[in-house]
């Protein structure tokens, strides 16, 4: 039901928008997208279908430092301590909110290494995180460098559709989860977990649509 009501929101938002306050029609698109931006973030950083505390999971990572670190250790087994003492130094400062200072510390570390797989990973998570959840084109190398180092790891394109979600890029989102799911085994955690992502997706998906078959069906 809150994700009804939260789609009715959004309507009535988009009609004061554009019919009381006037909004000119060549800018409907992009308050279009504003508000759908708005409900994607909503919907994966926080818990609209819980009916009191929100959970702590994987959809909440980007936002608290901690769990960010902890989550690419458990998706990508690495095991609670990094192999490299420099990922675990840049570990560190991600733990304490320091995604600067962490992929600082990573850049060097794929600069001379550039087949550690973990690094970048985890670079690819600090530039996330620093950018406030947003996928950068930055952050979109380092995923897909650690995808061709670690072609077997459900880290990276775990890690990159989660924040593809979060940037509204949902298609590209639910067609990299729908990969992984085909090379996971059956029974694992991680399978429910990106089943519910993708679950919510198609929400916003068809939210998505109905939008904008409403805004076409307009008379300027």
């Amino acid at each position: 039901m809150s994700w009804v009501l939260l789609f009715l929101l959004a309507i009535v938002a988009f009609a004061l928008l554009a019919f009381v306050l006037k909004a000119p029609r060549v800018t409907w698109e992009a308050l279009g997208a504003a508000l759908l931006f708005g409900i994607a973030g909503y919907g994966f950083q926080g818990s609209p279908d819980q009916p009191s505390a929100p959970k702590r999971g994987g959809e909440q990572v980007f936002t608290d430092p901690a769990a960010l670190v902890e989550a690419r250790t458990r998706v990508a087994d690495e095991g609670p301590l990094s192999r490299d003492s420099m990922v675990s130094i840049a570990d560190g400062y991600a733990r304490n909110g320091r995604f600067a200072d962490a992929a600082t510390v990573l850049r060097g570390v794929v600069e001379a290494n550039p087949k550690n797989g973990e690094a970048w990973l985890a670079l690819g998570n600090s530039l996330v995180a620093h950018s406030d959840g947003l996928l950068t084109p930055a952050s979109l190398y380092a995923y897909r460098q650690a995808m061709l180092v670690e072609p077997d790891s459900a880290g990276p394109p775990y890690f990159l559709g989660l924040a593809m979600a979060q940037s509204g890029r949902f298609a590209e989102a639910k067609t990299i989860w729908a990969d992984l799911l085909g090379k996971l085994p059956e029974g694992i955690p991680l399978r429910a977990d990106i089943l519910e992502k993708m679950g919510r997706l198609d929400q916003l998906m068809a939210q998505q649509s109905m939008m904008g078959t409403a805004g076409a069906g307009q008379v300027p």
